[in-house]
C-alpha cells in the first residue's frame, strides 16, 4: 500500500483521523465493547465483585442492552436456518421455490440471463440461500455462474423483492 503524505496529510483523510493516528495507541479504547463501556477491566472487576453482571461479547460493542438484542436476533436467524434445514430446504428447493414462483423452471433460473424476469428469479435464489439458509456466497455463485460480488449485488436485490412482493421460502 503507498501512502501519499502532503504537507503532514495522508491525501484523501480527513483532519479527524489524522488527529486520532497523531494521538497514537489509547488505553480507554482498548478491549470489547464491554470492557470499554464500564471504564476498563477494574471497574468491571469491581463490579462483579458487587454482583453486577452483563451480557457483553468482545465482538459487539454496545450496552448490555444492544449486545443482548444482537445475540438474541443472531439466535433467532441460528434456529430458523437450522428448521429450515431440518425441513429439507437446500439450494435445490430454493431454486424449486422460486421457480414455482415466478412460473418459470429450474434450469431457467439456473442459465445466466439478463431478462428481467431471469434476474429477478436469480436474485431471490439468493437472498433465500444465503440470508435464509446461511450458504455460502461463492458455493452460490459457483452454482448460478455468478462471481462473489454478483451474488452479493442479487442478494440485495432479492431482499427488496421479497420484502415488495411477501414472498416467502416456504408456502
Amino acid at each position: 500500500m503507498i501512502i501519499l503524505k502532503s504537507h503532514n496529510r495522508v491525501a484523501g483523510v480527513k483532519g479527524d483521523v489524522m488527529e486520532g493516528i497523531a494521538a497514537g495507541k489509547r488505553d480507554d479504547l482498548m478491549g470489547g465493547g464491554l470492557i470499554r463501556s464500564s471504564g476498563g477491566w477494574q471497574n468491571l472487576k469491581e463490579m462483579r465483585k458487587q454482583g453486577l453482571h452483563f451480557k457483553s461479547d468482545e465482538r459487539i460493542l454496545g450496552d448490555t442492552d444492544f449486545v443482548a438484542s444482537v445475540l438474541r436476533e443472531q439466535e433467532e436467524r441460528f434456529e430458523r436456518r437450522n428448521r429450515l434445514k431440518a425441513r429439507g430446504h437446500d439450494f435445490d428447493m430454493v431454486v424449486g421455490r422460486v421457480a414455482e414462483l415466478f412460473n418459470m423452471t429450474a434450469r431457467e433460473i439456473l442459465e445466466p440471463s439478463k431478462k428481467p424476469q431471469r434476474v429477478r428469479a436469480r436474485s431471490l435464489v439468493c437472498f433465500w440461500a444465503l440470508r435464509e439458509l446461511g450458504l455460502v456466497g461463492t458455493e452460490v455463485g459457483r452454482q448460478m455462474g455468478l462471481v462473489q460480488s454478483a451474488v452479493s449485488k442479487a442478494v440485495e436485490r432479492g431482499a427488496e423483492l421479497a420484502a415488495a412482493h411477501d414472498f416467502r421460502i416456504e408456502h
